[in-house]
């Protein structure tokens, strides 16, 4: 009796689809206190695994050694930006008095012309403010004890952030190994060559996004210091860093500079700074996101959108930064798969360019004689 290979027809292909994508969603949404720091974690694994592997071929440090040390540079490089930021914000409590001043003048002008306009008289407008404000203090305990709990959660998840960059830089052999004993032998080549372009693609997508960020920051800054706004360094550091969020970061960034122009320059001058900071993200965006970021990570524009919007609602704040990475890993692995290349074909560009070769003939020939010997660091051979 002959062979013959069935094929599903193509609305159960759909269904399996669907049905997957579901459970996908269902189990991101459930695990998300477990699976947003991991995504992390591998992110910054990826990125110090060069300085790992440094510390322990150049300076013979143990392993573990190596990893707390790559780890706590990390957390070195995230407490000095972060101490610039705040030592800017800090510098804002000394014109609170000028803030508290002209957003009195600017309620008093809305008033005015509120009542000139609609005859509300000033008031009534008063009493609805009054009202408004006992029910805001009202709520005011819940509301801090919410602030309280969340930046609670925040630090617990940069604690287990850097606990799981630990463990993967640690167990980063143990773990490829795994990856290749799950699939059968003849596929050991093809997971070594997804393993080395997800790790290479994400660094320097990584590396390209910290350089777009300072470029960013450096620009903003300049160009309002030449414009003479108050507070120019902490707008463009504000800038850079919510620049990082793809298209929602931008909006987020000109509209706390707007407002604190407003607050210290007055109207005018806050609308030349929005008119500045667009004028650097048009810029940002034609010219350097392509050349520095974008063809590292070489994902079309819709599918960014729909991504950052995705991340935003089943993760919030974090599902929008870790958005574009995990679609960049998504498509090398759907590039390198056969059944899946028209997904990983929907995720790329029209002007994507032809995917380099598999592995370089030596990654080849070692994962040929002994698998279980290759190294994630290098892409080579390492000694056990």
């Amino acid at each position: 009796m002959a062979n013959t290979k069935l094929t599903a027809p193509f609305y159960t292909k759909l269904a399996m689809v669907l049905i997957s994508l579901i459970a996908l969603f269902y189990i991101a949404i459930l695990g998300k206190s477990i699976l947003a720091p991991l995504i992390f974690g591998v992110l910054f694994a990826m990125l110090l695994l060069p300085l790992a592997h440094i510390l322990e071929t150049k300076l013979h440090l143990p392993r573990s050694l190596a990893s707390i040390v790559s780890v706590l540079l990390l957390v070195l490089s995230i407490a000095l930006i972060l101490y610039l930021v705040g030592a800017q914000i800090s510098t804002l409590t000394e014109d609170w008095p000028l803030f508290k001043q002209q957003v009195v003048s600017s309620l008093n002008d809305l008033q005015h012309w509120i009542s000139a306009k609609f005859h509300i008289r000033i008031k009534q407008q008063n009493t609805y403010l009054d009202s408004a404000t006992s029910k805001l203090l009202a709520t005011g305990s819940s509301v801090l004890g919410s602030a309280v709990l969340s930046i609670s959660s925040l630090m617990l998840f940069l604690v287990f952030i850097m606990f799981d960059t630990f463990f993967l830089l640690y167990y980063r052999r143990l773990i490829v190994k795994f990856l290749v004993s799950v699939f059968k032998e003849e596929n050991a080549v093809t997971v070594y060559d997804i393993i080395a372009h997800i790790q290479s693609r994400i660094r320097q997508y990584i590396l390209g996004l910290v350089l777009e960020m300072v470029i960013v920051a450096a620009a903003t800054s300049l160009a309002l210091w030449i414009l003479g706004v108050k507070y120019a360094i902490l707008l463009g550091l504000l800038t850079g860093l919510f620049n990082v969020i793809p298209y929602i970061g931008i909006i987020t960034a000109m509209v706390l500079s707007t407002l604190v122009t407003f607050a210290t320059a007055g109207a005018a001058k806050m609308l030349i700074v929005a008119g500045t900071i667009f004028g650097i993200h048009l810029i940002d965006a034609n010219i350097l996101l392509p050349i520095i970021v974008g063809s590292k990570v070489r994902i079309n524009a819709l599918i960014t959108v729909l991504g950052v919007i995705v991340g935003g609602s089943v993760w919030g704040i974090t599902g929008t930064f870790l958005a574009i990475p995990v679609i960049a890993m998504t498509k090398i692995i759907f590039d390198r798969i056969e059944p899946l290349k028209p997904w990983g074909m929907l995720l790329g560009d029209e002007k994507d360019e032809k995917e380099p070769e598999p592995l370089k003939k030596e990654i080849k020939e070692e994962g040929e004689r002994d698998p279980a010997r290759h190294d994630p660091d290098q892409g080579h051979a390492a000694p056990q």
